[in-house]
């Protein structure tokens, strides 16, 4: 550090160190203002609505495709959904959204508003500009915050479909982390179904850090699951592990195929997410953590291995030659 920052640092306030000088029980009471909300509601009418189709379909899916080699599977299970739905998805990179959006029927791009973290994506009024226009996204508080309570539930009361990502953030390392149980308890509160999906390859493709995806069009593999309801008496805890439980199931299938990863789900033997905030009824059985790509179950990494065995793990090109379903339509 040369002279004339550490002046300016001890210019405001700061020591040697760059801490206050001023202790925190000394300074002066001061009100914190909320910041102020970014409207939305102008990212759902017709003629925004027009203008996004138009990106989505005519530039942000051509050019994500272009990058990546796309797999899509599980589609027929929405033919005979109707109605405003929750999607929810495991997340580990941007690709994310694009990829789903750029997968869905126009009929549920049309009627589908995706959750952003307001920390992140609604910081800045270019960026939340630029997300709500081209996403059609609004704001989720992640840390607790009531501010912005009840938006999700107005938009299903408005008839339209949800695009959530439980985790509430981008893994680290790949790897899935536990789902947060506000998706389920929207499901259940509203009535109306879940749909699971799985994405593996975004993390290769495009981890954290990173604004444009590999070079070489690394494979990314999106499936989706049947879609899911709240059983009459389940709880949202139940029901939350119940979704991540299904994603899971899906995200092994890449390895195991659709019937050894169903046989395995209801034997017990596929692992799932685990941690301090892991969700967990008292009489379900504690979740481990999920298998990365290339993995299989008898080989899964365990949840506490390195940082770079993990992503290591995620990082592992998809393989070709994975099995396939048993029988067609699943």
């Amino acid at each position: 550090m040369g002279l004339i920052s550490e002046a300016k640092l001890l210019s405001r306030g700061r020591d040697w160190r760059g801490r206050s000088r001023t202790p925190r029980s000394a300074e002066p009471w001061a009100h914190k203002h909320e910041p102020k909300e970014f409207p939305t509601a102008w990212a759902r009418t017709p003629v925004t609505g027009i203008v996004r189709t138009a990106i989505q379909r005519g530039v942000l899916k051509p050019v994500a495709w272009s990058q990546t080699r796309v797999t899509v599977e599980g589609r027929e299970y929405l033919d005979g959904l109707r109605g405003p739905a929750i999607f929810i998805a495991n997340h580990s990179s941007h690709l994310d959204t694009p990829m789903i959006l750029g997968s869905l029927p126009r009929r549920f791009t049309d009627r589908l508003a995706v959750g952003a973290a307001a920390d992140y994506f609604f910081d800045a009024r270019w960026r939340a500009f630029t997300t709500a226009l081209v996403f059609n996204t609004f704001p989720v508080e992640r840390y607790g915050s009531r501010r912005l309570r009840g938006l999700a539930g107005r938009l299903v009361d408005d008839a339209w479909s949800l695009l959530l990502f439980p985790e509430g953030t981008r893994s680290q390392d790949g790897w899935m982390n536990p789902f947060k149980v506000g998706a389920a308890a929207l499901c259940i509160s509203k009535g109306i179904p879940c749909v699971p999906i799985s994405l593996r390859g975004t993390y290769g493709a495009m981890p954290r850090g990173r604004n444009w995806p590999r070079p070489g069009r690394p494979k990314v593999v999106i499936r989706y699951g049947r879609p899911m309801r709240a059983e009459a008496g389940e709880g949202v805890r139940d029901f939350s592990f119940r979704m991540m439980s299904e994603v899971t199931r899906l995200w092994n299938e890449e390895e195991l195929g659709w019937y050894e990863a169903l046989r395995a789900s209801a034997a017990g033997q596929l692992s799932a997410p685990t941690g301090p905030k892991a969700i967990a009824a008292e009489a379900t059985p504690a979740i481990e953590a999920a298998p990365a790509a290339g993995t299989d179950v008898a080989s899964a990494e365990p949840a506490d291995a390195s940082r770079w065995r993990r992503i290591w793990e995620s990082t592992r090109p998809l393989d070709d030659e994975r099995p396939r379903p048993v029988w067609p339509g699943r």
